[in-house]
């Protein structure tokens, strides 16, 4: 039976962190089914779910433990369940800009939260404008909206928070 162990890794950014955890994973047996790695300043940030047979997963528990001890890495593990299908939930995706400002993310969390719209991804950055170097702000989102909600309603509330908080957004259906 295949189980899983989803891993969080934090430390300061070197340029073997990646390869050691990824063949870590692969000496132990198991398979990288999900992963997202980003160097926040100058440390380094890892999210991975790794499957495998129970056997597989305990080595890499155990290995991972050891790994995180000798490269000085903050690394932490938990068994966890694959994530079932939601045939009740459309997977919409947000991309949206603004100028640099206190509460972007937080209104968008609660605007979703608040009418029970599942946040799955969100991904942020900070970076200067090109030419005028002005401080921007970009939010990438995936949300799982209920096949029963009126879309075009909640994006005419959408469109009402952003210009509110004047945010620049699109709303759209998940490509594949």
């Amino acid at each position: 039976m295949k189980q899983f162990l989803a891993v969080s890794a934090l430390g300061r950014e070197r340029p073997d962190l990646l390869r050691e955890i990824t063949r870590t994973a692969l000496d132990s047996g198991c398979l990288i089914k999900d992963s997202h790695m980003i160097l926040l300043g100058q440390e380094f940030s890892l999210q991975l779910l790794a499957s495998g047979k129970w056997d597989a997963i305990a080595r890499l528990e155990t290995a991972l433990t050891r790994l995180g001890d000798s490269l000085g890495v903050a690394i932490t593990a938990h068994r966890s369940d694959e994530r079932p299908a939601r045939h009740d939930r459309i997977p919409y995706t947000i991309d949206a800009i603004a100028a640099d400002q206190a509460g972007i993310v937080h209104h968008l969390v609660e605007f979703f939260a608040n009418r029970e719209i599942e946040v799955s991804e969100l991904s942020t950055r900070a970076y200067p404008a090109p030419q005028t170097g002005a401080p921007l702000f970009s939010v990438q989102m995936v949300i799982a909206i209920p096949v029963s909600m009126a879309i075009a309603e909640l994006r005419e509330d959408f469109m009402d928070l952003c210009d509110r908080i004047n945010l620049d957004a699109i709303i759209e259906p998940m490509k594949n």
